[in-house]
């Protein structure tokens, strides 16, 4: 491991791992499975229980930047422990009208930008002629 990316492990939360959560999934961690992404889940092993949920504690350790919306939705479903089987033991196939799965991209230059936004370079609404702009008298 380079020097940089042990500097980044101490001191920051959002890429990947942090050095206390690699302990932590060494010590307690089973690998349940991977995604498209890279994301690695992880379930407790032993009598280890969660007192918020009040079941097995489930963790995901992000592929580069932790940002939740790069969890699919088969895998979001199990930590928040709406099914017991992850996907990676599922043979789920989507349907037809069913879309891949897309990261939020709000910020980024491939966002959402509808006809008449301020940021769509072009196609920009022309008013009607009907507006006048208010004005103290």
């Amino acid at each position: 491991m380079a020097l940089k990316d042990t500097l980044l492990r101490i001191f920051t939360w959002w890429n990947g791992q942090t050095m206390s959560l690699a302990v932590m999934t060494a010590r307690h961690g089973q690998l349940v499975g991977k995604d498209d992404f890279g994301n690695t889940y992880y379930k407790a092993i032993g009598p280890l229980i969660d007192r918020s949920v009040g079941t097995e504690r489930r963790w995901v350790v992000y592929n580069g930047y932790a940002d939740a919306s790069k969890v699919p939705p088969g895998w979001r479903g199990w930590l928040c422990h709406n099914g017991d089987v992850p996907p990676s033991e599922e043979s789920y196939t989507p349907r037809e009208w069913q879309k891949p799965h897309v990261e939020n991209l709000t910020g980024t230059s491939a966002a959402y930008r509808p006809k008449g936004s301020q940021l769509n370079p072009g196609n920009n609404v022309v008013t009607g002629g009907d507006y006048a702009a208010w004005s103290p008298e």
